[in-house]
């Protein structure tokens, strides 16, 4: 079977409807699932005929694609860049597992705060894609393994000691908090009696990157610990 290849706009106007197309699709992608909402849906917030979403996309899982690639694109250019600026102005020991962890985080966490609706939209989106065991982990992988790896191996120096398997373990506890973060669910402003706003994303961005090196190097020293067949009494 012949690939489709996209249609790309030749034209300001037809820009101007392959974004809103984008945009109406992520937004109620975010609201309700990939599932739950037809291409005449998008098609009608969009203020465009159905038939363009064929035209421009091929179809909603093609829409879907284009709808994550837009960002995902832009944010591991940006996390990318500000883990190169960090590496390049570093002394001679290199950023430390604190500092690595903040490039991770920031830009997303910037986003979600300062971005507008389209980024909480997108955010509340791929804390969904996470949570569908049945095609989630491979939409990720297509669209974040790269960045995810380069971090990675930033981190392992700094963590010589720490194994493969904790290493990718942190990353898991990482994208979890994550995750929980993009959802705002509220769950911590009932539980805090409102000491504490899960829409808070400054008070996540000031504490979160300290909380996770910390984890990060509290199992190197295990990992030491049982190289030197002593007992992890923490």
């Amino acid at each position: 079977m012949a690939t489709r290849t996209r249609t790309r706009p030749q034209n300001r106007r037809g820009e101007k409807t392959r974004a809103s197309l984008l945009d109406a699709a992520e937004s109620l992608f975010a609201e309700t699932g990939f599932h739950a909402v037809t291409v005449r849906e998008i098609a009608r917030k969009a203020g465009a005929d159905p038939a363009l979403v064929t035209y421009y996309f091929g179809g909603k899982r093609e829409l879907f694609d284009e709808v994550l690639l837009r960002r995902a694109t832009e944010l591991n250019a940006i996390r990318l860049k500000e883990l190169e600026e960090l590496e390049a102005k570093a002394g001679p020991d290199g950023p430390t597992v604190e500092e690595i962890i903040n490039a991770f985080t920031h830009p997303l966490l910037d986003r979600t705060a300062n971005g507008g609706p389209g980024w909480k939209s997108y955010f509340a989106l791929i804390g969904q894609i996470t949570n569908t065991p049945e095609w989630g982990a491979a939409v990720m992988n297509k669209y974040f393994d790269p960045i995810v790896i380069r971090f990675l191996e930033a981190l392992r120096p700094k963590i010589p000691d720490c194994t493969e398997e904790d290493l990718f373990w942190s990353y898991h506890f990482l994208s979890g908090v994550l995750v929980l973060t993009f959802a705002q669910t509220g769950r911590i402003d009932v539980l805090s009696k409102g000491l504490c706003k899960s829409s808070d994303i400054a008070s996540v961005h000031e504490r979160m990157p300290g909380f996770i090196a910390a984890g990060i190097l509290y199992l190197q020293e295990r990992s030491r610990a049982q190289k030197n067949g002593g007992a992890d009494n923490t």
